[in-house]
Order: C-alpha cells, then sequence, then structure tokens
C-alpha cells in the first residue's frame, strides 16, 4: 500500500491527513495484500475504520483528505472514525490548514473547499490556526427532552455538523443533587442523547458545558461518529459558545476550554437575528508522519 500520512492533533482531536491530489484513494477504497499473499478489496470506509483503530493502527478520531478543487486551493474531506463521511470538523480544518501549509499545497492565507462550504483559515503563529468557519443556523432553545432519569433542558443548532448543547447547571436542576463537570458520565449519558428520537434521523453531536464568566467556558463532547468523549470538538465549541451567547451568558470572543486542557478561542458578530462571522482559533499540532503499510488495515 504505502501511503504517506500525517499525524495532526486539534486541541486533542487528533486526525490523519492524507494528500490524495492524485485520486489514489477512491470512493471504492484500496486494495493490498492479504496476510498470505491473497489480495483484498477495502471500500474507502472499511478503510476509514480500519486506520483509526487504536492499538492495531494508527488510531485517530478521524481521517481527513486532501483533494483537488476548482474551488478554492483545494477540498477537505473529513470522515469520522466510524467511516462516514462528514460535512465539517472544526479542529479538523484548522489541522487541514496547517497541513497544506507546511506540504506547499497553500500559502499562509489560504481558502479550501468543505461541504459545509468555501472556508478561510490563516496560520497565525508557528502552530496556530485561526479558520473563518460557515455561519451557524438558527438555534432551537429551550428543548425539553425526557431521558431515563428526568427532563432535560437542551439547545440545538447546526454549525456544520448537528450538535446539542447543555448546561451543567440544568443537570443539576433535573437531578436534584451537585455534580460537576469532571464528575458527569458524558459516556452514558451523551449516547443516550445522541441517539434519542428528538434529534433522528441524523442523530447529533452532544456538548456539556460550564459558564465560568461572560467570555469562559469549559466544556466535555460526547462526539456523533466517533462514538465517545473526544478530548475537544472545535464545532462543539463553536455552538456552546453561540448558544451561550443567544442566551445572554455569553459575549464574543469566547475562551473555551477542553478537556484535553488545550484553550480554544471563538469569535463572532451576534445581532438579535443572527450569528455571522464565525472565527475557531487554536493549536494545530504536527505530531508525527509515517507511511501506511499493508498490515495497517488487515
Amino acid at each position: 500500500m504505502n501511503i504517506p500520512f500525517s499525524k495532526f492533533s486539534g486541541a486533542g482531536n487528533d486526525f490523519i491527513m492524507i494528500d490524495n491530489r492524485n485520486q489514489r484513494i477512491t470512493q471504492t477504497g484500496i486494495q493490498v495484500a492479504g496476510y498470505e499473499g491473497q489480495s483484498q478489496q477495502f471500500n474507502l470506509p472499511s478503510f476509514i475504520i480500519k486506520i483509526c483503530r487504536r492499538g492495531l493502527s494508527v488510531g485517530s478520531d478521524g481521517v481527513i483528505l486532501i483533494e483537488k478543487s476548482d474551488k478554492a486551493d483545494f477540498k477537505m474531506r473529513y470522515f469520522n472514525a466510524d467511516g462516514s463521511e462528514a460535512d465539517t470538523c472544526g479542529n479538523g480544518a484548522r489541522c487541514t490548514a496547517r497541513f497544506a501549509y507546511l506540504k506547499g499545497i497553500a500559502q499562509r492565507q489560504m481558502q479550501f473547499e468543505t461541504r459545509a462550504g468555501i472556508y478561510a483559515a490563516e496560520i497565525t503563529d508557528q502552530n496556530i490556526v485561526k479558520v473563518k468557519m460557515s455561519d451557524p443556523g438558527q438555534p432551537k432553545l429551550n428543548i425539553l427532552v425526557p431521558i431515563k432519569s428526568g427532563i432535560l433542558k437542551t439547545h440545538f443548532i447546526n454549525t456544520g455538523v448537528p450538535h446539542i448543547v447543555v448546561f451543567i447547571s440544568d443537570i443539576i436542576e433535573m437531578q436534584k443533587w451537585p455534580v460537576t463537570l469532571d464528575e458527569l458520565d458524558v459516556f452514558n449519558l451523551g449516547r443516550e442523547l445522541r441517539y434519542h428520537p428528538e434529534f433522528q434521523p441524523a442523530g447529533t453531536n452532544v456538548n456539556f458545558i460550564k459558564c465560568d464568566n461572560k467570555q469562559t467556558l469549559r466544556i466535555r463532547t460526547y462526539e456523533r461518529g466517533v462514538e465517545n468523549e473526544t478530548l475537544a470538538c472545535g464545532t462543539g465549541s463553536i455552538a456552546s459558545a453561540i448558544i451561550a451567547s443567544w442566551l445572554g451568558k455569553m459575549v464574543s470572543p469566547v475562551t473555551v476550554h477542553t478537556h484535553s486542557g488545550s484553550i480554544i478561542k471563538v469569535y463572532f458578530d451576534a445581532t438579535p437575528d443572527a450569528i455571522t462571522n464565525v472565527y475557531l482559533e487554536g493549536d494545530a499540532r504536527f505530531v508525527y508522519e509515517g507511511i501506511l503499510f499493508d498490515e495497517a488495515i488487515i
């Protein structure tokens, strides 16, 4: 197989980056030799799932393919660890921009195509990237959702992919006993909400947040497609900052403290009718690079 790749981390979200402008990886996937010399064909979702396995392969939250574009400097295609293709990924977009810059695919200031629209990005420091994201949809506030432990207040918004935001204060009010964000069972509660009938058929990402003040919040996220808590989520950070702003709890810029300990900044213009000019800024770390061999996916 011998496919070059790079490993990047954006605030704790980790990604396998592949320059696929030569279209070596297609929708039908890639063919490799088996353990006994038998050729095996892996379609694209299977290929993604295999290389995202932690312990058996490279391991990551997702895979990003860089492809040619007739609309911008290049195209970013983002795949979740379960093999599904998503419209966008905020932390992935920042890693994509730095990867493209370091590999000579684009200049320090660039534009690239995603399924959520054209993004503009800038390398603002050695490993800090600021990306102009697409404007979000209108939020749906105060959605009361029945769950196993009671009725939980949630808020929905699409920031390129669907997100709900839950304030830790509302969980405390529902359960009638104090719980901190650090103590919260993000996996089980996040999974229950991610698959809840209220948010079907697409499902949703789930963000649990605590506002420390008007410009600082802390967040933990259960990500759809990864089907687990991740150390950070860019579009989730945007969703949380915007929902908190709409409810009068936040003003831009918002500093987001992620579960990895890294900090993401969210900028936006807010009016009573819309949120525009959304930017996501944070680190995009070039961790290592290597070659994918056949045994990575068998």
